[in-house]
């Protein structure tokens, strides 16, 4: 099963670790993790104009069986990720760390929501 990850973009990748741990998780149950930043960008290493990036961005959403968003930070990108899925009925789970503030747009298109205080509580939220 192949999973689309998203994250706020920071261009210094400050999250990198964060991106790596939640894919980890995932992987160690036998997802396929798909990652823009990590995946295609290899951490800002290669650089596509926005039109190709987004091409690309939405195609592995299409190729995926599940998008899972990290909304503990907006970001405008998340939320097209998030109904671009949507609208193509391709399932979303939000995760955030406790606090987060969550838009009821997001909490209204999510098929599940995770609040978490550390990384492993999303494995036994997700996987129980």
């Amino acid at each position: 099963m192949k999973v689309y990850f998203g994250i706020k973009y920071y261009e210094d990748c400050r999250n990198r670790l964060i991106i790596e741990q939640i894919c980890a998780i995932l992987e160690n149950y036998g997802y396929e993790m798909s990652c823009v930043i990590r995946d295609m960008e290899k951490w800002g290493a290669e650089e596509f104009p926005p039109d190709e990036l987004m091409k690309a961005t939405f195609e592995e959403i299409d190729s995926s069986n599940i998008v899972m968003l990290d909304l503990s930070e907006k970001g405008v990108g998340l939320g097209i990720e998030a109904g671009y899925a949507y609208a193509k009925g391709i399932p979303v789970v939000a995760i955030a760390k406790k606090g987060s503030d969550i838009s009821n747009t997001m909490l209204g298109i999510a098929n599940q929501v995770i609040i978490y205080e550390k990384l492993e509580d999303i494995e036994k939220m997700f996987f129980g």
